[in-house]
């Protein structure tokens, strides 16, 4: 079952394709998303990996989490259920 993770503390110019590969050191990937800002398409600066196993998520967790990355030191962490407003 996929486990899907936060990623947070990412540079301005940090790519999806770039967390996807990273992560795949991990495990396999299912989808990876940096997040933008509608109006801008400036990076929000977080995204999230989803991974295609529980091990693979708790592998990338332990692996990444204070990982530096451009400079910036990457926050991972299992990702919350989002709330609707």
């Amino acid at each position: 079952m996929p486990v899907k993770l936060f990623v947070g503390n990412l540079s301005e110019e940090t790519t999806s394709a770039e967390i996807r590969d990273l992560f795949s050191s991990a495990g396999v990937v299912e989808s990876c998303q940096v997040v933008v800002d509608r109006e801008t398409g400036r990076s929000k600066r977080f995204g999230f990996v989803e991974m295609d196993s529980r091990e693979a998520a708790n592998a990338a967790k332990e692996k990444f989490n204070g990982h530096n990355l451009h400079g910036k030191t990457l926050k991972v962490d299992e990702a919350k259920p989002r709330i609707e407003k």
